[in-house]
């Protein structure tokens, strides 16, 4: 078993920044949205759609990074000077933000709660952009020299990056319209749907820019996607979410909930997967292999025990509350 341990582990760290992304994504999303929808009823009720769930998504994260740090320090020790700004400004925006989210339900008057309604807009949108930004410095490459990180301190801050992170924007938008939409009814609902249709267009075109920006600017990704047989082996890729897109836009126009939902999530599904065939088996791409950045065999086996018994509780309690908040959220009636 020893040899495949790091590649065990880079399953469960990618399933739990997935798991991050599209739980914490849609929550994200709600805060991204709120600029667009008027009326304080109707913002008391998108925040009540994502507040009993909110704070368990970004166990997620934690437990993301942890492992990251456990299991792959090299890779931990290289990736996190290459992108010390975008990601310590994510976490101070999603500090901001959880702080203005919990104090917008204590304002003693509406002028105070638009403050904090600000705020927690305000965190939504750079938390979700920095998260883009750093994933698009992640994908372009990191420069090593040795065991260490070898660029400079705004290597992080490109064309490519910064498209990445609106692409991001647009797609926790997504998220978070199609969330509203099965947790809502009436004229917000509609409204939402309304905005979902747009920003899945604009999703969409970001992934196909960004696509088109790796092949151009990486030979090994050309190599990967364009040259044969690999080429037939991930177009399945391209061909699948091609048609989720026709499945989306078919749901929405039926007034379908909980479809659009899923298909969302699709889209982030199969963009991440096109990304993971992009880079494997890279832990920092383009040159730091899973294998060379993982943890010494025992401790790996170690960690892997407390992670069986983790990550099944995680689960559990995330799919309880899911259960257990289920249903439409009506004005008036509220998780605080």
């Amino acid at each position: 078993m020893t040899p495949y341990l790091p590649l065990i582990w880079a399953l469960l760290i990618a399933v739990a920044v997935f798991a991050y992304v599209v739980l914490d994504g849609f929550d994200l999303g709600v805060g991204i949205l709120f600029p667009a929808v008027r009326g304080h009823d109707e913002h008391n009720v998108m925040v009540n759609a994502v507040a009993p769930v909110w704070d368990g998504n970004e166990t997620w994260l934690v437990l993301g990074g942890g492992g990251l740090f456990a299991v792959f320090p090299l890779a931990y020790a290289i990736l996190l000077p290459a992108l010390y700004m975008p990601l310590t400004i994510m976490l101070l925006a999603l500090t901001f933000r959880g702080v203005a989210f919990e104090m917008r339900f204590r304002a003693r008057h509406d002028r105070e709660q638009r403050r904090w309604d600000r705020s927690f807009v305000g965190g939504s949108y750079v938390a979700t952009f920095c998260q883009g930004v750093a994933l698009g410095a992640f994908v372009q490459g990191v420069k090593v020299s040795g065991r260490a990180y070898g660029g400079g301190w705004w290597d992080w801050l490109t064309p490519f990056s910064l498209m990445t992170g609106v692409g991001l924007v647009c797609g926790y938008g997504l998220l978070g319209a199609c969330w509203l939409i099965w947790k809502t009814e009436g004229e917000l609902q509609r409204r939402v749907r309304h905005l979902a249709g747009g920003l899945a267009w604009a999703t969409l075109a970001f992934i196909g820019a960004v696509s088109l920006a790796m092949i151009v600017l990486s030979p090994a990704f050309r190599a990967r996607w364009l040259t044969l047989p690999t080429a037939l082996e991930v177009a399945v890729v391209p061909i699948m979410l091609l048609g989720l897109t026709v499945l989306f836009f078919s749901a929405l126009r039926r007034g379908r909930e909980i479809a659009p939902f899923l298909c969302a999530l699709g889209f982030f599904l199969l963009t991440y997967v096109g990304l993971g065939l992009s880079v494997w088996p890279m832990m920092v791409p383009p040159s730091i292999t899973i294998q060379a950045a993982a943890a010494p065999p025992a401790s790996q086996a170690f960690l892997l025990w407390g992670a069986s018994v983790l990550i099944p509780v995680v689960l559990i309690y995330t799919g309880y509350v899911y259960w257990l908040f289920r249903g439409k959220v009506k004005i008036g009636v509220g998780y605080h």
